[in-house]
């Protein structure tokens, strides 16, 4: 459940005020993808950039994988030196150990220090329990904020793997950003036929063409504000009626209490079919929103920002359901909170 500001500390209500989502930590991108996607070749081109130095790169699978014409195989030696100040390391099993204990030798000096994180996650891997690491472990929660999820897809095989495996749909509904390989192999019109299939599945995640991507690496290393860029439209698309992605707006002010009574009673009936939801809270008696993240059953700190990105200081929550619509989401805070979105 998410915590209550009676729990917090600081200077403002819900803690100490930040600039933007997690100022002061460590960003971790994890980016994630199907097999032969061409994560690894992006994460390589990425290091090569001086936008990725002082990165450190933790391989979340078993094997061998290449990284910056280093070999890098799960062995005892978990910390290797790969160029351009940057580091790799091979966690098979462990990722919130590993994590924990870079944090430390970072701060002793047994390691340089290091701006960011990337995690290369394996290819058949659902990325929903790694993102709820960041939110289950307090400790990581102090050091590191997640940065964005961000999916590379086979533009060639694209609409194998989504037949294949669910896996894909999993990775592709839940990212930040969405890294679109191959696009020169598969032609302008397939192209865009892919890319408007993605936007069905995931409206919130922009598709990024991968040379642009190489190119600058910023464009899904930096550490996004919000996806709310597209929250004034009401985007509503399914996968085959299972997984949606929407944004639930609210015009008046929430009593804090309210709002967690309202995704406390979401949470415990239909955790699991919530992948993901972020976005901004108008909280009464707050200059700024309130930033608030859910990963399935689990929520990160609330983090009060100093002041709204824009002139819009409407409540805008993006959710990523699995089997759960809209109507019945916005039907439970109309119930509990006798509002309307």
């Amino acid at each position: 459940m998410i915590a209550h500001p009676a729990q917090l500390f600081g200077g403002g209500r819900f803690g100490r005020r930040l600039p933007r989502p997690g100022a002061g930590k460590v960003p971790v991108t994890v980016v994630t993808g199907f097999l032969g996607a061409g994560k690894t070749t992006l994460i390589r081109a990425a290091l090569k950039h001086p936008y990725a130095a002082n990165s450190v790169v933790i391989v979340n699978e078993f094997g061998e994988i290449g990284i910056d014409d280093v070999l890098i195989r799960t062995s005892t030696e978990e910390v290797l030196l790969i160029g351009n100040g940057c580091m790799c390391c091979a966690a098979r099993h462990d990722l919130q150990r590993i994590l924990r204990n870079l944090y430390a030798e970072r701060e002793t000096g047994a390691i340089p220090p290091f701006a960011r994180v990337i995690v290369e996650t394996s290819g058949l891997a659902d990325p929903g329990p790694i993102l709820q690491i960041f939110h289950a472990d307090r400790t990581l929660a102090d050091h590191y904020t997640l940065g964005g999820l961000v999916t590379v897809i086979d533009g060639v095989l694209a609409s194998r793997a989504e037949a294949a495996d669910a896996v894909w749909i999993e990775q592709v509904v839940q990212a930040d950003s969405l890294i679109l390989t191959k696009s020169d192999i598969l032609g302008a019109e397939d192209a865009a036929v892919l890319t408007s299939r993605l936007a069905a599945i995931n409206p919130q995640a922009p598709v990024i063409e991968s040379e642009a991507a190489r190119t600058d690496p910023a464009l899904f290393l930096q550490q996004p504000v919000l996806p709310l860029q597209k929250a004034d439209r009401d985007s509503h698309h399914g996968h085959e009626a299972d997984y949606q992605s929407f944004v639930l707006r609210f015009e008046q002010p929430f009593d804090w209490a309210l709002f967690t009574r309202a995704m406390d009673a979401l949470v415990a009936s239909r955790g699991e079919d919530i992948l993901r939801v972020k976005g901004f809270v108008d909280v009464a008696g707050t200059a700024g929103p309130v930033v608030v993240n859910y990963v399935r059953h689990l929520a990160s700190l609330p983090e009060e920002l100093n002041a709204w990105p824009d002139a819009d200081r409407a409540t805008r929550l993006v959710f990523i359901t699995r089997k759960l619509g809209r109507a019945k989401v916005a039907a439970l805070f109309a119930g509990l909170l006798g509002l309307d979105d």
